[in-house]
């Protein structure tokens, strides 16, 4: 989901990943200190920190947290070295019994044979404490050459099974300077505020309910007017660029999918089958085999290649209720998703054509962004190497001709075929995973898929599957993330907010309402009686982009005293003179809120 941590990585004596993870070990035995009955999981450094795993007696506190800490710095006091030790499985398994820990005896488990296993150990007497760990750790637990700070405290399955206990997870950070861990900290408040779950109710925008399921959205008005401008805007460039719409049905009988290979391959995301005329159906996980079946319909000849089906298409896979966050990761989601079937002389100038549509969209927003050559996964795959190989070159030779730079992802490819990956960087300096292009010879020849050829001989299609947004839920809430709730001009729920200085100049600001409105712009008219710096605490709180302010001169003048988003000056301009700045915003998908010219 978002990965890169934008943090500082101040340079120490180890790579910061070892420091935080020694960090973890730390507060793991500064947790057995004060919890003496402590049972141990996993404690592995993450992307923007480290966590431990631990079966306790009582649920933890942020007061238990504060505790933590306090021990954790006394332990570090004593500038308690790490030393390794190796033993065999057997004195390794004899030494976790010993200190009855379950967990740890079924991670020895997990071990290869023939590995070494290696515990660590640091402090001294009563304070001495070890872990069953493959390592890399620092020299020295001595505080003062490290930062931390513990985080939150989160449920989380052993193992990451439902199955399994439920554990509590304490998060925290570690930094080799204490400026480093500052900056780090306020950037995380700012992911607070940005946080999409909370700008969500703050908003307006968008709810889950307990008793609908979780990773199920509602979307509510106001985002509703962001996705229906976001998808009128896909549609316009995919009609510019010869897509044609199709629609395919959310059900479909499970051997539909066995074709496709999303039965074997992709099952445990499947949702179960459900019984209809005594045989079993699927809702549908992808939108693929409905294109496919599309194409299979009736005869075609290679004159009409390349073909460009686009959908939005609602599809549903199951995520564990672990993992399911928001927008971001759901069950039930839409992708703008759309095939392409072509002939091998043209899929080149197909592919080049989708990354250039991806740059369009994406610059758009204002997203810088990295693509990723993904190629043959090690499991899980249908075709053979030479069919796989043909793919990945197609791939590489489409994005050298739009001079795109592809940096590999070994084994990252789809199930049926490699594929270009985008990851884009938010305003918070986080990369998210985006669009995709994949390139299959597979499911042509799973669907025996055919056009006639020139000399009159049947041959197969070649099928690209791409998607420039992924899903309209995850591209939205990042969205929200990315702008903080402040939206563009053009896809902003109200875009204007009309609000006249008393209630005497209701009439002329209705006029220019009505005037924005026959434009087709998105006016809050606010000509109620109440006082206007409500009304424009009401606007500001709602982010709307311009506020127009209408008294008495503005009325005799055919002015409006506008006030941009964010600030407290106004400017009085001819009316006529507003309205040609927000057409060419609109037009222009413009990023940026100029103030009008007096």
């Amino acid at each position: 989901m978002i990965q890169a941590d934008p943090a500082p990585q101040v340079e120490g004596p180890h790579p910061l990943s070892t420091l935080r993870h020694s960090v973890a070990h730390l507060m793991a035995s500064a947790v057995q200190k004060l919890f003496p009955e402590a049972q141990f999981g996993f404690g592995p450094s993450i992307e923007h920190g480290f966590y431990y795993d631990f079966d306790l007696p009582e649920q933890l506190t942020d007061k238990d947290l504060r505790k933590i800490e306090k021990e954790m710095r006394r332990i570090a006091n004593r500038s308690p070295k790490i030393e390794k030790e190796v033993f065999t499985r057997e004195e390794a398994r004899e030494r976790l019994r010993s200190w009855g820990q379950e967990f740890k005896i079924e991670g020895l488990d997990l071990i290869p044979e023939g590995e070494e296993i290696s515990f660590y150990f640091h402090g001294d007497g009563e304070d001495r404490w070890g872990d069953l760990c493959e390592g890399p750790h620092v020299d020295s637990l001595s505080e003062h050459e490290f930062h931390f700070k513990l985080q939150h405290v989160a449920g989380a399955y052993w193992r990451g099974d439902e199955k399994n206990p439920m554990l509590q997870r304490i998060y925290g950070t570690a930094f080799w300077t204490k400026d480093a861990l500052k900056e780090h900290l306020e950037w995380l408040e700012e992911v607070k505020k940005r946080d999409h779950r909370k700008l969500g109710t703050d908003l307006d925008l968008f709810s889950v309910h307990a008793n609908a399921g979780a990773g199920f959205v509602f979307w509510h008005p106001n985002l509703g007017v962001v996705r229906r401008e976001l998808e009128r805007y896909w549609w316009d460039l995919h009609t510019a660029g010869g897509y044609k719409p199709v629609y395919t049905p959310h059900v479909s009988r499970e051997s539909l999918f066995a074709v496709s290979g999303h039965l074997q391959n992709y099952g445990e995301m499947m949702y179960a089958p459900m019984e209809l005329d005594e045989l079993p159906y699927r809702i549908k996980p992808m939108n693929c085999p409905g294109h496919a079946l599309i194409f299979k319909d009736r005869g075609r000849s290679y004159r009409e290649l390349p073909l460009r089906w686009a959908e939005l298409g609602t599809v549903y896979r199951y995520e564990r209720s672990g993992v399911v966050h928001g927008m971001l990761r759901v069950r039930g989601f839409t992708q703008d998703d759309a095939h392409i079937f072509c002939t091998p002389d043209q899929l080149a100038d197909e592919i080049a054509g989708v990354c250039r549509l991806v740059d369009t969209v994406l610059t758009t927003f204002g997203f810088e962004y990295k693509a990723y050559l993904a190629t043959k996964p090690a499991e899980k795959t249908i075709g053979d190497d030479e069919i796989w190989e043909r793919a990945t070159e197609s791939l590489r030779q489409a994005a050298a001709a739009v001079d795109l730079e592809l940096e590999l992802d070994e084994g990252g490819g789809a199930f049926y075929g490699p594929k270009i990956d985008y990851k884009i960087k938010d305003a918070l300096g986080r990369e998210w995973q985006n669009s995709t292009i994949q390139c299959d010879f597979n499911l042509p020849e799973r669907f025996d898929l055919a056009y006639t050829a020139p000399d009159g001989s049947q041959m197969r299609p070649i099928m690209v599957h791409r998607a420039i947004l992924g899903s309209l839920e995850r591209f939205v809430g990042g969205l929200i993330e990315h702008f903080g709730g402040k939206f563009p001009f053009w896809i902003a729920p109200s875009q204007v907010a009309v609000i006249p200085i008393r209630e005497e100049h209701a009439d002329y600001a209705r006029g220019v309402a009505e005037r924005l409105e026959s434009e087709l712009f998105r006016v809050d008219a606010m000509l109620d009686a109440g006082h206007m710096n409500k009304k424009i605490k009401e606007a500001q709180r709602a982010q709307t982009p311009y506020m127009l302010i209408a008294g008495e001169r503005e009325a005799e003048e055919g002015t409006v005293a506008v006030r941009r988003r964010g600030t407290r000056e106004q400017v009085v301009v001819p009316f006529e003179t507003f309205l040609d700045m927000i057409r060419g915003l609109r037009d222009t998908k413009s990023l940026e809120l100029p103030e009008p010219s007096a």
